[in-house]
């Protein structure tokens, strides 16, 4: 029979929570409640001691947490149990045992009860119950065949045996299981299942995953990626999907963990220096080459054979357990996460997630209170900025070998339950407008409008609340920007796809400003970098985000004539009046520079009737007219040239600008001579570069490849579009759309064809 040393338990003290550990490490068995009765009973008596705690977690290679739930049941059963016991006269039978009448019954009796609660009721309370119904019902039975003289003691053991039994139906425990209680066996440990269901780690990972799958839930969806599997369940009770994830590192074989938990505590030894973190990509390689060479020597020295496969994957676990931020850098490598939300008080609520295709979920990990102030420790250093008390906010970025993601992060006094952390993902590669007409967050006509704007080298302000796709649409305008420009950006958190136009070629340079956010600091400030930015020479200005102070130098560049090409930025606002209400009232732009803002983009979450789903959506396409002078709404200032139908969920064209009344597309036509005074050419112009952006979705749809609305190739379409368009003009002495159309269409088969052979 199992035996469990008596070495006790440890109350660690997580935010406002006590949690109980109790060290199994020397246990030859799982530290499993659900399954073993000595456990239980073990962990009864400890609570008996200690009832004061929210969580429990066995320590054995694995940490076996039992949520608040879960030890609540535990915690009513020694409760029930401390009661009984020390109602010793109850035990003993001590009403009952001075009758002479009852002597020859009172030792047997006397070692039922003391059995049911002393034995039974600690580690198996359901078969307690059960038996208590059955010697009851017994009992029941022995009284009508009994002498008077013995009918009353008997019937006061009846009671005694109610007693308990009733008290013991009354918990939840009980309660949870009454209804599978048919065909039960006493004994049968599989009904505990339904109620214990640990969320098991391994030691090296402080963050608990709730490996079980909800015995309730409904699979609605399932995929993989990067051996992490995902499974999306409805689960009663709870309007969120569940959003199920099964790591690598915990599919792994008891050896593997062994061999990680070893390699962990060498390379723990390591305190990675300040000056590491300046270069995180260079750190990470080198801990997973320095990490590969450990666990091949450690297997060896094990006589365990490991293929390059499979030392390749301990090792990138190894780094995420010890450089790296664990499980959040799965969820981050999940293309159709977009945000995660990590609220305080840490380690007492689940990661929430926001999916591409189930909204709002709860996720099945629960974070630690040690893993986030590492994380935050680890943020510090990478940011250069301050996160403590005096400064209880950080903005900044992560980036990983898979993803990249910008990070606010929260903490006291702020946030009073200490640390909370918001991860805004963005995609791997860039967003296009191809992309963007499939998923229907906006028009092939809208694609070639805008793209008509970009080469009219306009400034263009993206607005919208939060997560309505702003800061996608601004850097899926990057790529519509020819590669023969120069392209300066300036954010304070790094969310803009610089590096992947730089590695298409693009002349684009980033900087890096101080957050509106911080004080002081190193950090050139926002309003600094951009007149900087005028000194760098003609390029197109890209400014991630118009909080503060930088509105005011980003407008006066623009009056000044200063910027030759396309100006483009984020900034908050739901319409086009909000948008001049943020920059004119909240930043202090004086109303007549506000006039060099020639188009405002809105974009915001369309919800479903029901309020279960949402999709982003271009909103308007507004023109800023010039001639107002004191509010552009009143005085007929804005002009919108497209609208958002919600009938048919589309952007479509206004009658404004199907009869050509934008000033803006007329200044961009009077510096064009095959244009000027002819609308119909313009406007031809903007429908073959729609034409051009939808051909490319059918043809991607059609031939299954989806690369080809990736931003590599649309630079390239664009590209051929600008080439053609060049060329014939030279030719024939004019732009023959359907001539431009037609050749570049059949550079769009030669390419599918030569893709399809290799």
């Amino acid at each position: 029979m199992d035996s469990i040393p008596k070495r006790g338990y440890t109350i660690i003290k997580e935010g406002t929570e006590n949690v109980m550990k109790i060290d199994a490490s020397a246990w030859t068995f799982t530290p499993s409640i659900e399954d073993n009765a000595i456990v239980m009973g073990r962990v009864v008596d400890f609570l008996v001691e200690y009832p004061g705690v929210k969580r429990i977690i066995f320590s054995q290679r694995r940490n076996y947490t039992y949520n608040e739930e879960q030890t609540l049941h535990l915690i009513e059963l020694a409760n029930l149990y401390k009661s009984l016991v020390r109602q010793k006269k109850l035990l003993s039978l001590g009403g009952i045992a001075f009758k002479p009448e009852a002597q020859a019954l009172i030792g047997g009796w006397r070692a039922i009860i003391q059995d049911v609660v002393i034995n039974k009721l600690r580690g198996d309370p359901v078969g307690a119950y059960v038996e208590l119904k059955r010697i009851i019902r017994n009992e029941k039975i022995k009284i009508e065949k009994m002498p008077l003289e013995l009918v009353e003691v008997e019937q006061n053991y009846i009671d005694i045996l109610q007693d308990i039994y009733l008290r013991l139906g009354k918990t939840r425990l009980i309660n949870l299981v009454k209804d599978q209680l048919s065909g039960y066996t006493v004994g049968d440990r599989g009904i505990y299942t339904l109620v214990f269901r640990p969320s098991i780690s391994p030691d090296f990972i402080f963050t608990q995953l709730m490996m079980q799958h909800p015995l309730d839930g409904e699979e609605i969806g399932t995929y993989s990626f990067n051996n992490n599997d995902i499974m999306i369940y409805r689960v009663p009770g709870d309007i969120k999907y569940l959003y199920h994830l099964t790591p690598p590192e915990f599919k792994i074989s008891e050896d593997k963990y062994a061999l990680l938990d070893k390699a962990r505590r060498v390379l723990a030894e390591h305190k990675p220096q300040a000056e590491e973190f300046l270069d995180p990509e260079r750190m990470r390689n080198t801990f997973l080459n320095i990490g590969k060479d450990l666990l091949q020597e450690l297997s060896e020295s094990r006589g365990m054979a490991l293929s390059l496969e499979e030392l390749d994957e301990l090792a990138k676990i190894l780094v995420r357990y010890t450089i790296g931020f664990g499980l959040i850098e799965v969820l981050l490598e999940d293309e159709k996460i977009q945000d995660i939300n990590i609220n305080g008080p840490i380690g007492q609520t689940p990661i929430f997630i926001l999916h591409e295709d189930y909204d709002e979920c709860v996720t099945n990990i629960i974070p630690s209170a040690e893993d986030a102030a590492s994380w935050a420790s680890k943020f510090r250093i990478l940011s250069g900025r301050p996160l403590d008390e005096a400064n209880p906010i950080l903005d900044t970025e992560l980036i990983l070998p898979k993803a990249r993601a910008r990070v606010a992060i929260i903490q006291k006094p702020l946030n009073p339950f200490g640390l909370g952390y918001a991860f805004r993902r963005h995609r791997d590669k860039p967003w296009t407008y191809p992309l963007f007409i499939k998923n229907k967050m906006m028009s092939p006509l809208a694609a070639g409008l805008l793209n008509f704007l970009v080469d009219g080298s306009r400034t263009l302000l993206f607005a919208g609340t939060r997560s309505s796709g702003k800061t996608s649409l601004l850097g899926s305008t990057l790529v519509e920007i020819m590669r023969k420009h120069r392209v300066i950006t300036i954010e304070d958190t790094l969310e803009l796809p610089v590096e992947s136009l730089r590695k298409l070629g693009y002349n684009i340079q980033s900087m890096k400003v101080r957050s509106a956010l911080t004080k002081g600091g190193s950090e050139v400030a926002a309003d600094e970098g951009i007149r900087v930015s005028l000194r760098l020479g003609d390029s197109s200005l890209i400014v991630g985000e118009i909080r503060s102070v930088e509105a005011f130098a980003l407008y006066e560049a623009m009056r000044i004539g200063a910027l030759a090409n396309v100006v483009a930025g984020t900034i908050h606002g739901d319409s086009p009046y909000g948008v001049f209400d943020r920059v004119v009232n909240d930043l202090k732009v004086p109303r007549t520079s506000f006039k060099a803002t020639d188009i405002i983009i809105i974009s915001n979450p369309v919800k479903s009737p029901d309020g279960l789903h949402r999709w982003r959506r271009i909103m308007s396409i507004t023109e800023v007219r010039k001639h107002w002078e004191e509010d552009p709404l009143r005085e007929k200032g804005f002009v919108d040239l497209m609208k958002y139908d919600s009938k048919t969920d589309r952007l479509e064209v206004t009658d404004d600008l199907m009869n050509g009344d934008s000033e803006i597309i007329k200044t961009i036509a009077g510096n064009v001579r095959e244009w000027v005074g002819d609308w119909e050419a313009v406007w031809d112009n903007i429908l073959l570069r729609a034409k051009i952006k939808e051909t490319l979705v059918k043809y991607a749809e059609k031939s299954k490849m989806p690369d080809l609305l990736e931003a590599g190739f649309v630079v390239a379409s664009n590209d051929v579009f600008h080439r053609l368009s060049n060329q014939i003009k030279e030719e024939v002495g004019s732009l023959d759309n359907k001539r431009i159309f037609f050749e570049w269409e059949e550079w769009v088969k030669r390419e599918i064809r030569l893709r399809s052979l290799k």
